[in-house]
């Protein structure tokens, strides 16, 4: 199943061009990572993806109704507000379905039940709150009434990433998820993300757990997308062998071009 089709996109900063024409698909429980040099643009093509932000040129388009999660490198969060106040936040569509519930729960209409019943279903929202609970416990965030105000860098970007993952999004969007992580928390990130049913794409240094976790490499190379089948150490052995086989079609046509010199 078909999640994710971006054709043909470009994207130029200040008059200089990160990428042209980039074709790409996502499917259902394909877990995949985005390679590049810094600065190539791996962090605007995922902001794309997204939605967050749009192509010069080309467009991306997604299955009906496909819910994305997207982790940004550096979230924005409200200092003003607790942990879970924060998540929540982060959550409206929960937030919303949580409030039409309780709030149909204390009249009598039926319909207004049903419908506050059924968009709570759809969510998978019956258990938001410990849900919210259970990942921050594993992020090692406890205190869910502490200001995000008065969290260090690495608790900020693990409650951002609690509430990418709460919603169990069909598409996950990670960019750098393991940065401000511990040894026990890229463990259980590392499982949870390999979970059959996830499908992922994300761009990571950790090349550890890329490894561990990716089963695709997409290596975005003069301004290019080349997809790989397997994980790091298949791309390491793949790209090496392409770069071979680029060398010696060079060589082979520099030989060429000295040869017909000569004839000249």
């Amino acid at each position: 199943m078909n999640y994710l089709q971006a054709e043909k996109i470009s994207k130029s900063y200040r008059e200089q061009s990160l990428f042209e024409s980039l074709s790409l698909s996502i499917d259902k429980n394909q877990k995949i990572a985005l390679i590049a040099r810094n600065g190539a643009g791996k962090s605007t093509l995922l902001r794309i993806l997204s939605g967050v932000e749009e192509p010069d040129a080309g467009a991306v388009n997604t299955m009906q109704g496909l819910r994305i999660g997207f982790l940004l490198q550096d979230p924005e969060l409200f200092d003003h507000l607790d942990v879970l106040g924060q998540v929540l936040y982060s959550l409206p569509q929960f937030s919303a379905a949580i409030k039409n519930y309780e709030e149909a729960m204390s009249g009598d209409d039926h319909d207004r039940m049903d419908l506050a019943i059924r968009e709570m279903d759809h969510l998978n929202a019956w258990d938001c709150e410990t849900r919210i609970q259970e990942v921050l416990h594993k992020l090692k965030i406890t205190d869910l009434s502490q200001k995000v105000g008065e969290l260090s860098g690495g608790q900020r970007k693990r409650i951002a990433l609690a509430a990418v993952l709460v919603p169990q999004p069909d598409l996950l969007i990670l960019d750098e998820p393991t940065n401000h992580l511990d040894l026990d928390m890229i463990e259980w990130l590392e499982e949870y993300l390999g979970q059959s049913h996830i499908t992922v794409l994300m761009v990571t240094h950790d090349r550890y757990f890329l490894d561990r976790v990716c089963t695709e490499i997409l290596e975005l190379t003069d301004k290019i997308l080349i997809r790989y089948r397997g994980n790091y150490e298949v791309f390491l052995d793949k790209r090496r062998d392409r770069m071979e086989l680029d060398q010696r079609q060079t060589d082979k046509a520099s030989n060429l071009m000295k040869k017909e010199l000569e004839w000249v």
